[in-house]
This record gives C-alpha cells, structure tokens and sequence, in this order.
C-alpha cells in the first residue's frame, strides 16, 4: 500500500542572483533550509525536493525574473504566492516607488519588524550588501546598496595576474605577512569599516532619539558581524522568516490558481 503525501503549510523560496535558499515550513515554523546556485534552478530540481511533500502554498521572493516561470512551473496545484509590495506585509512602505524594492528587502523588513519590533536597521550580506531600514512607526524607507564582500575579493582575483582567490575567514592579524593574508586583513577589516560607517550616517539620519534594532542576515552575517558591536543579533534565516510571516498574514487571501 502506497503511503499518503506528507502535508505542510509552506514551500518558501529566496531566489537571489547567486544563490535560491528553500526551506519548508508550517504557519510556525521552518524546516532546516538548503540552497541552491540559482542558475542551476530548474523545473526538474523543485519538483524532486516536492517528491512526496503536499505544499498548500509555494511562497517567493525573486530577484531574478527569469526563473519565476521554473517556480510556476514546479508549483503544480499549490497555490502561488509572489511577495510584492500589494501584500500585507505588517509593514508600510514610505517609498516613492515600491515596485523598484527587490522582494527580498521587504521579506527582511517585515521579518525584522515582526521578531524584533521597530525601528530597525536589516544588514543582509549576499550577492550585494543590503541596510534597509524600518522606521520607528513601522514603514520601510528605504536603504543602501553596496558590493557585497565575495564581490569585491573576486574582483581583485579576475582583474590582477598575482593575486589569489581567497577563502574568507578571520585574519590572524591586521598586516599580512603573506599576500594572502594581506588580501584577507583587507576584505575582512575593511569589510567592517564599511559597514560601521553606512550604519553611522544611517543612524544619524534617521535615529538621532531612539536607537534601531540592528540585525544582521545573509551569508557572510556570522564573520562580519562578529567584531561589529553595532549589530544587536544575527538571524541566517531571516528573509525566509519574512516569506512565512507574510504568507501568513495574507493567507485569507490566496486563492487557487
């Protein structure tokens, strides 16, 4: 006799530039994610990690408009959930064009308001790093871009005959005694002086009374974040957190598609 599919309430996908994080996941809570490189994101991959799991609801955030037809496509009768700024997101955007706010930024900041209350600052070091910013009456309102770290030591890698490629981790000291090291001292430190100093303008901007909750995300969050007193948490999770959340809220809703 043939066992029944498995039930959930969530298949929720993070489809960024590099990499598309997936992880299943009830109204409460998420199943340990996986990732995968986003240009190897296919039909035939999606529907062999659905293989005996019954999704009530797919839910999405892309970046890369190219792939939302693979998640359609691999959908099959789950309902379809796309985040975009029409949706209940807990939060309101102050923003003079929200269709321009990459989906992932807003699952970052109706995550970081709902786990941790307003205002808010979300760090989000991916492809890009990413400052959004939630204010004190709960509005997105916008942010900053920069290049994200893995970006900025390939660049020096593809462009120079005699550099290495690195493999990033804490530098033993901050002057190299090799090129390598020097290279490392380089991305990680100047990585935080980055960091520390949008924080800064961002604060005094927008926080001069009340300081922000500031949370940090994405994959590089652990190693930067670490000797970044600025940062009050780190959540690896936190715009896949975001996709439950909303889905939730909108969850009255969705309808069949």
């Amino acid at each position: 006799m043939m066992r029944g599919k498995r039930t959930t309430d969530y298949l929720l996908v993070d489809i960024s530039n590099s990499y598309t994080k997936l992880a299943f996941a009830t109204r409460r809570r998420l199943a340990k994610p996986m990732r995968h490189p986003t240009k190897g994101l296919s039909v035939a991959l999606l529907r062999r990690l659905l293989r005996g799991q019954k999704v009530q609801t797919v839910v999405v955030s892309s970046v890369v408009p190219r792939k939302n037809k693979v998640i359609a496509a691999a959908a099959g009768s789950s309902r379809l959930l796309f985040l975009t700024p029409q949706l209940d997101l807990g939060v309101g955007i102050d923003y003079p064009a929200p269709r321009s706010i990459g989906a992932d930024r807003l699952a970052n900041a109706a995550a970081v308001a709902h786990l941790y209350g307003c205002p808010a600052i979300v760090v989000d070091f991916g492809t890009a790093v990413t400052f959004d910013v939630v204010s004190a009456r709960g509005d997105y309102v916008g942010g900053v871009i920069a290049p994200g770290l893995e970006a900025m030591t390939s660049f020096l890698y593809d462009r120079t005959a005699l550099l290495p490629k690195l493999s990033l981790r804490e530098p033993v000291r901050a002057i190299g005694k090799t090129t390598r090291e020097a290279m490392m001292s380089g991305a990680i430190f100047g990585y935080r002086g980055l960091v520390r100093e949008i924080l800064i303008r961002v604060r005094l901007e927008n926080f001069s009374r009340r300081k922000p909750k500031i949370v940090a995300t994405g994959g590089y969050a652990q190693l930067i974040a670490r000797e970044l007193p600025e940062i009050d948490a780190v959540h690896p999770n936190l715009t896949l957190e975001g996709l439950r959340i909303i889905a939730n809220r909108n969850a009255g809703t969705l309808g069949r598609r």
